[in-house]
């Protein structure tokens, strides 16, 4: 088991460097180069939330946390700003607070897609945290090629 814990301001420069260093932490555990693209599209995905929603344009920190357990990684987002006023809307396709921006509403939606499993915790006034999972190594073929 590893772990990592990464804190930094919610900003938008600041999402690639969130993606790319999750991605790097997953490097220990062989991910094909799908699997790791699934990764860090859902965690962009997860850190746009924080930076757009959360804080609306005011100060603010994301947090994420990552931990290893056998083939599989455990991601943990969050922020602690205006959390979410209806979550079950929130988790419908389409769905979108910022109407007058050009959103797509399909940020949960593509996290679930991406990884293994995804559950989101929101409470009014105080945050958001958002949990998804990976599993590595279970679309891989384990065949060998035969030569004769």
């Amino acid at each position: 088991m590893n772990h990592m814990k990464l804190e930094f301001d919610a900003l938008s420069e600041n999402e690639p460097f969130a993606r790319n260093a999750v991605a790097a932490f997953c490097l220990s555990l062989d991910p094909s180069l799908d699997e790791l693209s699934d990764v860090k599209t859902a965690v962009s995905e997860a850190v746009t939330n924080c930076i757009v929603h959360a804080y609306r344009g005011s100060r603010g920190t994301v947090v994420i946390e990552c931990e290893t357990e056998g083939d599989a990684v455990h991601i943990r987002i969050s922020d602690s700003g205006r959390g979410i006023s209806d979550l079950k809307k929130a988790l419908e396709p389409f769905y979108t607070e910022t109407e007058d921006e050009e959103r797509s509403g399909m940020g949960f939606t593509i996290m679930q897609t991406f990884m293994s499993g995804f559950s989101v915790r929101s409470e009014k006034g105080k945050g958001t945290t958002v949990s998804m999972s990976k599993y590595f190594g279970r679309n891989k073929s384990s065949e060998v090629a035969n030569v004769e």
